[in-house]
């Protein structure tokens, strides 16, 4: 009996792969080696989920791998005319990181809320200076993407007594469509992009809708980096238009250091470690190994993405 082979794009600390022994040859490749080695594969694990090699070696000759899983939620880094048209299956990394990040929001917004970073500011300069800060019951928020990351913030939120919009693709019960975006964030005390990057969504937040916000209002970005145009945020919060804003992603990572964002006045900047909790490496693998366990037994797989919309459809 031939093994099928299970190629993995690698990167550090490898996946945990142990329970797969003797029911497939698992091969390691890197960027340099991925096209050579492609036409190879039953499977393809992209385990270093920052690299676009996907993209780039996708289009060559000979066959291509029949399954293809990413160890993310966004397949944005993977994706090209060519795979998109092919008969290969593209799984992702949905559920793993849902509460994570719905955890990581709430705290931004409690800590913009509650004026942590000036508080922090303070302490270093030895500075007593008692403040009132804003409760959040009450405020009101606007989540921009109703896959489950946007609907385990929007119930992390609701929580702590924020009300809450809910924004996806299409209007739906208890979820808007785009239509009512803008009059959603024009009365938001948060707006939260959560979205999938897709030809609609990329640049969705410009100079004109960090416009249409309240100036006492919080952008905060844990979706993808280009939902965002990085120019249009940094003329927004340096003029006021708005009064405060989280980064968690960026157009181009790792932030440059010559990058205006690290000093913008009223600017959080985090490096992309909203869903990162001790162990989710390990969660990753191990759902990895129990999709292929599926996959090895011609079961159907779960989150299998739309190549087509760039995302795993909603229930």
């Amino acid at each position: 009996m031939t093994l099928p082979t299970l190629l993995v794009l690698d990167a550090e600390p490898l996946p945990r792969l142990g329970r797969l022994t003797g029911r497939a040859r698992i091969e390691h490749t890197d960027e340099a080696t991925l096209a050579a080695k492609l036409p190879y594969a039953d499977v393809l694990l992209v385990w270093d989920f920052t690299s676009h090699a996907v993209r780039d070696a996708w289009p060559g000759e000979g066959p291509r791998p029949r399954w293809v899983h990413t160890a993310s939620a966004g397949v944005d880094h993977l994706m090209c005319p060519e795979l998109a048209a092919s008969d290969t299956t593209v799984t992702n990394a949905r559920g793993i990181f849902d509460e994570p990040i719905a955890e990581y929001v709430a705290a931004l917004v409690l800590a913009m809320a509650k004026e942590l970073p000036h508080t922090l500011e303070l302490q270093g300069q030895r500075t007593w200076q008692h403040r009132e800060t804003r409760r959040l019951k009450g405020t009101r928020a606007c989540v921009v993407g109703s896959g489950p990351i946007g609907r385990a913030i929007v119930r992390t939120l609701k929580a702590l007594g924020v009300i809450c919009a809910l924004v996806g693709r299409v209007p739906r019960t208890g979820i808007h469509g785009p239509s009512d975006l803008d009059r959603l964030i024009s009365r938001a005390d948060w707006v939260i992009a959560a979205a999938p990057l897709t030809e609609q969504t990329y640049g969705m937040f410009d100079a004109r809708r960090f416009g249409v916000m309240q100036p006492s209002a919080r952008f905060i970005n844990v979706g993808r980096g280009p939902l965002v145009v990085e120019e249009a945020l940094v003329e927004a919060l340096t003029k006021r238009w708005i009064a405060g804003a989280a980064l968690d992603v960026f157009a181009h990572e790792p932030l440059g250091p010559d990058s205006p964002l690290w000093e913008l006045p009223g600017l959080i900047v985090s490096p992309h470690m909203s869903g990162d909790t001790v162990g989710w490496r390990d969660e990753l693998g191990a759902q990895f190994v129990e999709l292929y366990e599926r996959w090895e037994a011609g079961r159907a797989l779960p989150n299998v993405v739309d190549k087509q919309r760039g995302y795993v459809p909603g229930r």
